[in-house]
Parts: structure tokens; C-alpha cells; sequence
């Protein structure tokens, strides 16, 4: 947390030094931070990138997650930065705990921590112009801090490079007069719960193709509703993991903070079946 917040000062000192975006891109069109840190929804990220910079000027996001599912909680710290809206450079640390699992099988560790290096390149096409919906090509590196955990269920690595794909499209006036945001990727992965129960595993060590997108309606430039899905792998024998989804609200007021709200159905996570809660996230821009 505290390479976060240094992370953070530093990278606000070094924007406020070049050109920042203050108007350019529209309102709610930098979306929210993901789950790994990207730019994007809750739990799957979007083609668009961090931050509302245009073309020779720099943007950035500095955001903090909780999740909370009544058996574990999940809380995310990250920036990202992006600039001349081509390129955008993340990070992310993840601290997963275990909860009532830790206390029910008297486990080692109580929490599982993660790092997440990210970078997204936008290839082709425009989020709201043009015939060609935005088009971003992700790449992310993992690594689990407390690998103790994750090997003895049957994790095969501490860490792990996986790639998406994601096209996102905003359709003015596309929902009865509101306007629609569609977004649709596949990721390359052998991710297990994200990465924090490490990667690939005794029942499959492969990676795996795996779909998600997401879809909202603004009802106005400040308000988004929509849902999102991600489909998971199932590479670990000892418990199922299952697809996410989820229902969120958001809320931007202008173009320094985002605040999104969510219902997560995640399903059975390590051998927990019904881990449904509450997504709660606040995003900074600049």
C-alpha cells in the first residue's frame, strides 16, 4: 500500500508537468478501474484507457477497491497512466482474506496478497467515431506474494503473463434515447481466482480462452447502470471456480472522481459456494 501512495504522489508530480486532459474525451468515457487495475468496468476491462487524455496529452487513475462477501473480503490499490490515448501503463496489489476458510481449516495464512503489472494498447478504431468500434490489446503480468497457500491446493506457478482483447463501443442514443456502452473481450489465461490461488493447477495447466464483456446504459453524462460477466477456468481439483458476474451503479460527477457500486454473484470460491456481496470502488482521474 505504501508503494501505492508514493506511486501515486510521484505520478501526479510528474503530470503536473505536461499536458493534462481538463476537457477532450466526454464524461463517464474513461470508465472505471478494474479489478486487476486496468481501465474499464469492475471485474473486466473496457478498450478505453485510463484517464481522459486525447491525442498528445497524458491521463491518469489512482483508485481503491472493496469487495465484501460475507466469508472473504477483497481490497485493491492501483494507478494507471496512459498517454496521447494509445498507451496505457498500469499497477495493482490485491489483498485477498481468507475469512471464515481461514478459520474453519486453521490455514498458515490468513490473506493472499498479489501483484499486477499491466499494459494496454489501443490498435485501431474510436469508442464513439468511426465505422470500427475502439479495439485494445492487454497485456498483464502476475505475481502471488504468499504462494504457500495456492501450492498445497495444487497450484502449479507463483506468477504468470496472460493477454486480452477487448472492443468497446459507445452507440449515442442507442438504448431509447440513452446512451449504450458494449463491450466484449477474450482473455488468455490460467489465472486461478485472478491469480491469487496462483496459476494452472493439478486438474488442468493449460491456458485457457475465456470470454467477458459488459453492457450499460447512461442515463445522463453522470450515471451508468449495466451488468458485466467473466468467464473463469476451473484448473484446481480441490474446489470449482465459477464465472463472475455482476450489476453496478455509476456515479461521475465530473471528470476527477468515478465511484461505482456493485452486486457481485461470484459463486463457489475455494470450496465457499454461494459468495455473493457488495463492490464498492472510488477512482481519482487526472
Amino acid at each position: 500500500m505504501r508503494c501505492v501512495q508514493w506511486c501515486g504522489v510521484a505520478l501526479i508530480s510528474v503530470l503536473a508537468s505536461q499536458a493534462v486532459a481538463d476537457q477532450g474525451r466526454l464524461l463517464a468515457t474513461g470508465g472505471a478501474s478494474s479489478l486487476e487495475g486496468a481501465a474499464g468496468g469492475g471485474i473486466t476491462p473496457w478498450a478505453v484507457l485510463a484517464g481522459y487524455g486525447e491525442r498528445g496529452e497524458w491521463g491518469a487513475d489512482v483508485f481503491a477497491t472493496r469487495v465484501e462477501t460475507g466469508d472473504y473480503r477483497l481490497d485493491v490499490a492501483g494507478i494507471a497512466a496512459s498517454f496521447d490515448n494509445r498507451v496505457e501503463l498500469s499497477y495493482a496489489r490485491q489483498r485477498f482474506d481468507l475469512g471464515t476458510l481461514a478459520r474453519d481449516l486453521n490455514l498458515p495464512d490468513n490473506s493472499l496478497s498479489q501483484d499486477i503489472f499491466g499494459l494496454k494498447v489501443r490498435l485501431f478504431g474510436d469508442l464513439i467515431y468511426g465505422r470500427l468500434p475502439q479495439v485494445s490489446l492487454g497485456l498483464q503480468h502476475k505475481r502471488q506474494m504468499d504462494f504457500r497457500v495456492p501450492s498445497l491446493v495444487g497450484a502449479q506457478r507463483s506468477e504468470d503473463s496472460e493477454g486480452y482483447i477487448s472492443a468497446s463501443r459507445l452507440i449515442l442514443g442507442g438504448a431509447f434515447g440513452y446512451n449504450l456502452l458494449l463491450n466484449g473481450g477474450v482473455r488468455y489465461s490460467r489465472a486461478n481466482e485472478l491469480g491469487l490461488l496462483g496459476f494452472g493447477g493439478d486438474r488442468r495447466d493449460r491456458h485457457s480462452v475465456l470470454k467477458e464483456g459488459s453492457v450499460a446504459v447512461l442515463f445522463n453524462p453522470r450515471w451508468a447502470l449495466g451488468v458485466e460477466y467473466r468467464e473463469k477456468p476451473d484448473n484446481l481439483g480441490f474446489a470449482g471456480e465459477s464465472d463472475w458476474a455482476d450489476l453496478f451503479l455509476g456515479y461521475f460527477p465530473n471528470k476527477q472522481l468515478a465511484v461505482v457500486l456493485a452486486y457481485a454473484r461470484l459463486g463457489e470460491i475455494a470450496t465457499l459456494d454461494h459468495q455473493d456481496g457488495v463492490y464498492l470502488s472510488v477512482q481519482g482521474s487526472f
